[in-house]
């Protein structure tokens, strides 16, 4: 973990218009630069950049944020990989909390393991391009496939020698361990203990991180008399290496994907490659691997739209439908294209441009139901055992998808294709998730077992993406206090806006619901007395980047008065007084309101004929709570409040 003096420090060099500079072209206008939007398609710019805020924001498509923010969105960067970017271009050593000596020497350890897969790949590459093997025997295949040589240094691609230990003595000699090379996968121990070369007189193709990082190699055979060596072999999982977590291609194809908004899945490396060639760039490979949960949420990163390629004579197709279920059930939108026969992804697109493969995949690709219908339908015959099998099959497939709406989507196309009746898939389709769902919470850990956890989670803010929701009214507030939250005003007393706040709701018994705002408030309170403290620039830069971005927006945000109260709140930091006693009210006619609907929903659930007492105390307590909104309505007047 990146230490918080670090973090500013490298918020405090950073410069957002040289960085988005990077990435789009900037125009100034007045004390902002704007520019076309680098995250979707358009013609008028709505990009705009504010160096005094260090912030920027689309005003078409609402992204933007602090510079990390921006490189963790264009890039798809992890926080700590954005920040280490930054410290990198502005020469800033990036200093992580103390490790002990273990933990020190485990990343020294991963580091090296990195360092000498980039020399390995490297030793590779030249070798297919400066050696009489290379040229003659590995440029050749990658010819024979119609690689081009921007394709073949696109994706790093290498021949390794045919002598057994070359890589071996190569490395050596350049001060490796030959505890590296084997924990690598590079080399193995033969029994003798002699280094061996595990891709020797293969085709190397590289597999990297989505940063970019090499963690492992494939190799191809290419040798005729090859005997019962295996095709491919691929590098063994290591310390850097899971092959569960890593998709190939995904580092060269992350950008395109976003942009696309889709993702094409194949199987094998040269699938990958011969695509990117014809144009089609936005396409990853399992590697002939079974998809992983891990694999889909890396996915899930730049896109939630994954179109499967099948190959036409494809023996696997079955076994790999879990895969299909799989993608359904982390929500992703599936689609299904399959092949001609005799065609696999690679061979399909020698013979096509871009927008031909296009054109194919969008007039052949179908949705699961479908593919999958079509696909076991012929087996079933007329059997009737074997089609209530297959429409168990399909429910089953149905019944993981997280959307009801999805769900009932599919249950309809199901029910049409099969010849069954709605309501019968519907129903079946409650029974499994009712019976998923049971099987769960028998396996959830009982409340002592979680009693450490809970402690944890109520000192700790979860991740910004699993927040609650602020309200209106919490949010208009929290607006406030991120602006203003270290300044004073005329009848606060000497307290801050923050602390004003916070007073005035704890003497109601009122707070924030959400986490953040809590962690928020509560930070502003500590820090508002520190000479020259700011709330806003101190949240733009917060190391946690669930409150920075969430500062960001807010910074954004205007209130929408009526026209006559519009000439009165022209400077809101001059009028705080005014405008944090009308928000408190708002925040607490909120309150009430949420407070009269929870109440309703328990006065329909109650039986009037076996618990009259309950229902008598329940409508007492809303009429309570009527009184109550009734008497912050006048005090509220004829304002119209929102958020733009």
């Amino acid at each position: 973990m990146i230490d918080r003096n670090t973090i500013q420090r490298v918020m405090d060099a950073t410069d957002i218009v040289d960085v988005v500079r990077d990435y789009v072209t900037l125009r100034k206008t007045g004390t902002y630069y704007k520019g076309l939007c680098p995250f979707h398609n358009e013609k008028t710019p709505s990009f705009t950049v504010s160096p005094s805020r260090q912030y920027c924001k689309c005003f078409s498509c609402g992204k933007g944020g602090n510079a990390v923010h921006f490189l963790m969105e264009i890039e798809h960067l992890s926080y700590p990989e954005a920040i280490k970017r930054l410290g990198k271009r502005y020469g800033i050593e990036v200093i992580e909390e103390a490790q002990s000596e273990e933990e020190r020497e485990a990343r020294n350890v991963r580091e090296g393991l990195f360092v000498l897969n980039e020399w390995a790949r490297d030793f590779f590459a030249n070798y297919l391009r400066s050696s009489s093997d290379g040229v003659a025997v590995g440029m050749t295949y990658f010819r024979s496939r119609g690689f081009r040589d921007d394709i073949i240094k696109k994706f790093q691609l290498g021949f390794a020698p045919t002598e057994r230990d070359a890589l071996a003595k190569a490395a050596l000699q350049k001060g490796y361990s030959k505890e590296a090379l084997t924990k690598t996968g590079l080399c193995y121990a033969s029994e003798d203990g002699k280094l061996i070369d595990r891709f020797h007189g293969r085709v190397i193709f590289p597999v990297h991180t989505v940063s970019g990082r090499v963690v492992a190699f494939g190799g191809r055979i290419l040798s005729a008399k090859k005997g019962n060596m295996a095709k491919y072999v691929n590098s063994p999982e290591s310390e850097i290496y899971s092959k569960s977590r890593e998709l190939y291609g995904l580092f060269q194809s992350r950008s395109s994907i976003a942009r696309e908004d889709c993702c094409y899945l194949v199987e094998g490396y040269t699938d990958v490659i011969s695509m990117h060639q014809s144009g089609i760039e936005n396409v990853v490979a399992s590697s002939g691997t079974s998809l992983t949960t891990g694999q889909i949420h890396l996915l899930r990163r730049f896109t939630k739209n994954i179109t499967v390629l099948y190959d036409g004579d494809s023996a696997g197709i079955k076994a790999s439908l879990r895969g299909i279920d799989m993608l359904l059930e982390e929500g992703m939108n599936v689609k299904v294209l399959l092949l001609p026969d005799g065609e696999d992804p690679d061979s399909f697109a020698r013979g096509r441009n871009a927008q031909q493969y296009r054109d194919y995949i969008n007039a052949h690709q179908t949705d699961f139901i479908k593919f999958k219908t079509n696909l076991l339908l012929s087996e079933c015959g007329d059997d009737p055992i074997k089609r209530a099998g297959l429409v168990t099959d399909i429910v089953r497939s149905i019944a993981v998808i997280p959307s009801e709406i999805v769900r009932q989507m599919y249950a309809r196309e199901c029910a049409a294709a099969m010849s069954v009746s709605e309501a019968v898939i519907v129903s079946e389709i409650a029974k499994m998730r009712r019976d998923g769902n049971a099987q769960a919470q028998a396996e959830t850990p009982q409340p002592a077992e979680t009693e450490a956890a809970e402690a944890l989670t109520a000192k700790t803010p979860p991740p910004a993406e699993q927040q609650e929701t602020l309200s209106q009214e919490e949010r208009a507030l929290l607006a406030l206090i991120v602006k203003y939250g270290e300044r004073t005003f005329e009848g606060s007393e000497g307290k801050c806006l923050a602390a004003f706040v916070r007073d005035e709701l704890e003497t109601d018994g009122l707070g924030f619901a959400s986490p953040m705002a809590r962690a928020m408030l509560e930070e502003v309170t500590q820090h508002a007395a520190e000479p020259g403290w700011q709330s806003l620039p101190y949240f733009l830069k917060h190391p946690d980047e669930g409150i920075s971005k969430l500062a960001g927006e807010l910074s954004e945000e205007k209130y929408r008065l009526t026209e006559r109260q519009q000439s009165t709140f022209v400077d809101e930091g001059s009028r705080l007084g005014e405008i944090s006693a009308r928000l408190l009210l708002d925040f607490k006619q909120g309150y009430v309101r949420e407070q009269m609907k929870l109440v309703m929903q328990k006065i329909r659930q109650v039986n009037p004929k076996t618990d009259a007492d309950a229902l008598r105390a329940l409508m007492q307590q809303y009429i309570d709570l009527s009184n109550v909104e009734r008497q912050l309505a006048p005090l509220i007047g004829d304002r119209v409040f929102s958020i733009r």
